[in-house]
């Protein structure tokens, strides 16, 4: 690419979209298609060292030869693929609806494909810094041969096994939400950050895997982890203790109330939960009233150096069982909170013939 054959950005985006592009077309700058809804094609061989496209609903496909440096697609439904012998540093196709990578593609840097609920299939062999693939629920399994340093995983509940010859890079692993795995990838000793949350099947760690910065464990299947990684426990971000995250039930009401974090003191409060705090710390009593599950109570307590803890004790009808529910700190009756959990604003909007 010369300076000489060079095209400026606005002048290639107008030309493209008139239909009057030439094949082989160069462009300087960052060429950006957007809103376009006749836009259907792109030349052969084009080459730009950005290009976004968005809102292009008839897009069907790229050119071969496509040359580009970063490559953003956004909103183009109909694009399902992309084109053989793609290489670029830098793809985002975030929301996409692709449905599969060609087997030559290369991406040096980051390729973003998170919520793409269509993709099923990653090419074999792919080599990337940073893979994002958060929210891909259609993708059940991983590529042979993967190798990343960042993987991104959040909510691909379809996944239930690592391939073989996964490389991991001692970089970010996140599997919140991936409740398939049942074990951490064989051979990864090194990493700096690991997010667990709500991986219910996952127990234990593999021995000898080391973490830098944290692990965040908040609803997965982990009761201990090593010493050595106990000052680098988060749940849902929060700094803990292992004391907090696995033995809850050592917490007292005092510890909670003394705690002057306000992040770590809701977590304590989460971990030990609602009802058995507010049977032990006294609470007051804002309200009372009965419905069809029998008794409620508005309870409310104050916490130093936050706002009030408000919450409802009510029954499910059709169970028995009792539950303690937080409500907005500025919640004055029983039936006011049992509005606001069932959506509603005003407690006279709320008025069900049966309640389950």
């Amino acid at each position: 690419m010369t300076a000489a054959e060079l095209v400026d950005a606005e002048d290639a985006a107008r030309l493209i979209l008139t239909g009057d592009a030439p094949p082989g077309l160069e462009v300087d700058g960052h060429l950006v298609l957007a809103d376009a809804p006749d836009l259907d094609r792109l030349p052969d061989g084009l080459a730009a060292r950005r290009l976004t496209l968005r809102n292009l609903p008839n897009l069907t496909s790229l050119p071969d030869g496509l040359r580009v440096r970063r490559l953003v697609i956004e909103n183009c439904p109909a694009l399902t693929t992309l084109p053989a012998g793609l290489s670029c540093h830098e793809l985002t196709a975030a929301g996409s609806a692709l449905v599969e990578l060609p087997d030559d593609l290369e991406v040096e840097y980051r390729l973003d494909l998170s919520d793409s609920p269509d993709l099923v299939r990653l090419p074999a062999g792919l080599v990337v810094g940073s893979l994002v693939l958060r929210g891909c629920t259609g993708l059940h399994e991983l590529p042979d041969g993967l190798e990343a340093t960042f993987l991104d995983l959040a909510g691909c509940s379809q996944l239930t096994a690592w391939p073989r010859a996964l490389i991991l890079g001692c970089g970010h692993l996140n599997l919140a939400g991936c409740t398939g795995f049942a074990e951490l990838p064989a051979g990864v000793t090194e990493l700096a950050r690991l997010d667990l949350r709500d991986c219910a099947r996952i127990t234990e760690l593999p021995a000898g895997l080391d973490i830098r910065s944290w692990v965040d464990v908040a609803g997965s299947g982990l009761t201990e982890v090593p010493a050595r990684l106990d000052g680098r426990l988060r749940w849902r971000g929060v700094r803990v203790t292992g004391r907090i995250a696995f033995r809850p039930e050592t917490l007292t009401v005092d510890e909670i109330l003394a705690e002057t974090n306000a992040e770590v003191r809701r977590v304590m409060l989460e971990r030990v939960g609602f009802e058995w705090f507010f049977d032990r710390a006294g609470a007051e009593v804002l309200d009372a009233d009965r419905d069809a599950g029998g008794a409620r109570k508005l309870l409310r307590l104050p916490i130093p150096g936050d706002e009030d803890l408000v919450c409802v004790s009510l029954a499910c009808p059709s169970t028995g069982r009792r539950y303690v529910l937080r409500v907005p700190p500025a919640t004055r009756t029983a039936s006011q909170a049992a509005a606001w959990l069932a959506g509603f604003d005003d407690p006279k909007d709320y008025a069900p013939l049966l309640e389950t």
